[in-house]
């Protein structure tokens, strides 16, 4: 990519897309194309291909989805596998094309088996039953990455599909029904901070262990990856016997107990955390092999206590004057 390549970021208000966006502008990149969701819906396959047709971008980051945690992906399957298919289908489409010459496409560390051998290689995807409560938001990322192949294959496109463990930081999704279980115990601590509270109740039992990715760390990856030589990329996925995608993490998890005393620290919640052994736990453990990336030359550089510190400040700053956090809109 060089700085006046046209670059298209797909869901560039979204916790993954502004960070993409911010990731780029520090770059020097100048020829940036972005659309909310007004202006252009991705749903929309006539609006979509009329946009590609129209602005032609040399590269494109498809960080637009619908995303959420356990509650909103337990309540909302259908919105979540239909919206999700319909923005990777049209935007991969109309890549092709106009011809672009790169495409990232952000999937999901959902993807990956239920119980997958710990730590998770992408040779492990579609070896087994996925997690119940978010199999079909991961069955649209699976077809994302399916789909990305098989253009490549058909086509010579140089589509790349990059897996992101659990993300987390400015432009985050802070509402209680549907957001992550880091953004939510950042709000719900502060909260109870804030009220007086004695107690914080945190669904499950606390002992599912999670990994978690700054959002900048994430896009510094992203753009690192989109970067390389054609050679590399040849050589690792496009004309390569391994997984033709590549996970993105840090190499080490936390347990959600853990974490979220981490949170009530930092936010300085003093009262007692209790665990509804009621509510579902989700994925016993879910940490990526991130050995690929670290060979080709990228390993994550901000720590969890720094990266949720840098969350806690944003949140503070981004609440709206009614006393509630601003809701990422990872699609829009």
């Amino acid at each position: 990519m060089r700085k006046d390549s046209k670059i298209y970021v797909a869901g560039h208000r979204g916790l993954a897309g502004s960070a993409i966006l911010r990731c780029l502008e520090k770059k020097g990149c100048r020829n940036l194309v972005c659309r909310n969701h007004s202006e252009l819906d991705l749903t929309r396959q006539a609006a979509v291909e009329a946009f590609f047709e129209e602005e032609r971008p040399d590269f494109v980051f498809l960080a637009a989805a619908k995303v959420g945690g356990i509650l909103a992906n337990s309540t909302l399957p259908a919105e979540f596998i239909y919206e999700n298919l319909a923005i990777q289908t049209h935007v991969l489409h109309a890549a092709w094309k106009s011809r672009v010459k790169r495409l990232l496409f952000l999937g999901s560390s959902c993807i990956y088996p239920r119980l997958a051998p710990q730590p998770i290689e992408e040779s492990h995807l579609l070896t087994g039953e996925l997690e119940a409560t978010n199999e079909p938001y991961a069955v649209a990322k699976i077809a994302g990455i399916k789909m990305c192949q098989s253009y490549n294959r058909q086509y010579g496109t140089r589509f790349l599909s990059v897996m992101p463990t659990n993300l987390y930081g400015p432009n985050d999704n802070f509402d209680l029904e549907s957001s992550h279980v880091l953004p939510a115990l950042i709000r719900r601590f502060h909260e109870a901070k804030e009220s007086g509270a004695d107690t914080v109740t945190v669904w499950g039992t606390g002992n599912p262990r999670r990994e978690f990715l700054h959002g900048d760390d994430m896009a510094e990856a992203a753009c690192f990856l989109m970067d390389l030589s054609d050679d590399v990329l040849d050589g690792e996925f496009f004309r390569s016997p391994l997984p033709s995608f590549i996970n993105i993490g840090t190499g080490t998890d936390i347990a959600i107990g853990e974490l979220a005393a981490l949170i009530a620290e930092i936010v300085g919640f003093r009262g007692e955390i209790r665990f509804d052994d009621t509510k579902p736990d989700g994925t016993p453990r879910k940490l990526l092999d991130v050995s690929r990336l670290r060979r080709l030359g990228w390993e994550a550089k901000i720590g969890l206590r720094e990266g949720i510190e840098r969350t806690y400040r944003w949140f503070l700053e981004n609440r709206r004057a009614n006393g509630g956090p601003r809701e990422g809109e990872e699609r829009r």
